[in-house]
């Protein structure tokens, strides 16, 4: 979508967003609860090098989460 693209130039993203219209992904990763949600909920995922979860956000805590990421790598 353009809109996802438009704000990735914005903030000089170097990796591409993920624009999940047909909510499969959400639901995969319980940020949707059913394929009519209005919205996801904003969950961040640490992955490691393997593609498995190290661990889940489901809280987010605005700009100190980098630092809470950096510090669980």
């Amino acid at each position: 979508m353009e809109a996802n693209a438009a704000f990735a130039r914005k903030f000089a993203f170097n990796f591409p967003c993920l624009c999940d219209t047909s909510r499969k992904v959400g639901l995969a990763y319980g940020a949707c609860d059913d394929l009519n949600a209005a919205s996801a909920r904003r969950i961040s995922y640490l992955i490691g090098p393997d593609g498995r979860i190290r661990k889940a956000y489901a809280k987010l805590k605005g700009a100190a989460h980098p630092e809470e990421i950096l510090k669980d790598l």
